[in-house]
């Protein structure tokens, strides 16, 4: 939905049907039927001058969700702010990964999922309307499988192998491949699918379709021009080239690699970008931005701190991306190490 959906930005009502679903569909929406009862829905709003009271203020008057039975008297919408409170979104790493896992088969339609990917749980297990108890032997066989699974995927992640990821030959930047149902030739690309859910939990044709002035691009960071993992305890420099290919706006944002959140520091917001406020530009139209526990002299609004002993990653994100990054005429710098 949005300026990259069915509705072009314009808004409308959109259905989403549950599996199983056979009474009359009403007219007048955009129409999805999902395999799943439970779903998450994601939206985005933009800052302006630097301020995301609009954007809230727009969510507030006008997006509402309610069940169908409701459509003609709908529920008052209700909004609770999450800014600034902890809590984890993170999947579990440990044991309790299949615990989690086993909640969702239990909660699902039998055929939410492959018959292949089902097979594979049953085999630990899980199954549909069957309780999960392994025993000793067991759990301890499946506390060692996790451990090396979360240790393969962030080496994935971190480091691809596959040169096709790498959005430009011999540098940084990497996007995973595969367009978002990582296929090739209806072959599933397994590393390119584990690189995007790892550390990004979803996924949406949005993110990887070439739309120009539409929707968003990613390019991702986790070493440096000399192909070392980025460390927090260092500090490096980082150019963006004059005129960003960004009909709305770009960003850097620095994320942990533990936790493939943003990393929490000193600073509210782990970022800068074209709507920091005073930013400093180049004199040839470039942006030098310098990551380290410690901002360099005069450099404070071009500045994301990182913390020692901790890795990171970045994200440069082009929100309304223009030709110039599909033709790879614009290229960021690489994350240079400053000595």
């Amino acid at each position: 939905m949005g300026n990259a959906g069915p509705d072009k930005g314009k808004g409308g009502k959109f259905l989403f049907l549950p599996p199983g679903y056979t009474c009359d569909v009403p007219q007048g929406y955009y129409v999805f039927k999902s395999r799943t009862f439970g779903n998450a829905f994601f939206t985005r709003g933009f800052l302006v001058n630097g301020d995301p009271g609009p954007a809230v203020e727009s969510f507030h008057q006008t997006m509402r969700s309610y069940p169908l039975s409701e459509a003609a008297n709908p529920h008052p919408a209700k909004f609770v702010n999450l800014s600034g409170k902890a809590f984890n979104t993170i999947g579990a790493n440990d044991y309790s990964f299949y615990e989690e896992v086993n909640q969702v088969v239990q909660e699902e339609p039998a055929d939410s999922e492959s018959p292949e990917l089902l097979g594979q749980l049953l085999a630990i297990g899980i199954q549909k309307g069957q309780p999960f108890a392994p025993d000793e032997r067991m759990k301890k066989i499946l506390t060692d499988a996790v451990a090396v699974g979360n240790a393969t995927a962030r080496s994935i992640e971190f480091r691809p192998r596959d040169k096709a990821n790498y959005t430009y030959p011999g540098r940084a930047w990497f996007m995973p491949t595969g367009f978002y149902q990582f296929l090739d030739n209806e072959a599933r690309m397994l590393d390119a699918r584990t690189m995007f859910f790892y550390a990004y939990t979803g996924v949406t044709p949005a993110m990887v379709l070439k739309m120009v002035g539409i929707g968003s691009q990613y390019a991702i960071a986790a070493l440096d021009s000399e192909n070392n993992y980025l460390d927090g305890g260092k500090n490096y420099k980082l150019n963006i080239p004059a005129n960003p290919p960004a009909k709305n706006f770009w960003s850097i944002i620095v994320y942990d690699t533990q936790t493939r959140s943003m990393l929490q520091t000193d600073q509210q917001f782990p970022s800068r970008g074209a709507n920091t406020s005073g930013i400093q530009k180049n004199a040839d139209g470039s942006y030098d931005i310098y990551f380290g526990p410690k901002a360099p002299v005069g450099k404070e609004s071009n500045w994301i701190q990182t913390v020692p002993g901790k890795g990171w990653f970045t994200i440069l994100r082009i929100y309304g991306p223009l030709e110039p990054w599909f033709n790879k005429t614009w290229q960021p710098g690489d994350i240079a190490l400053v000595k």
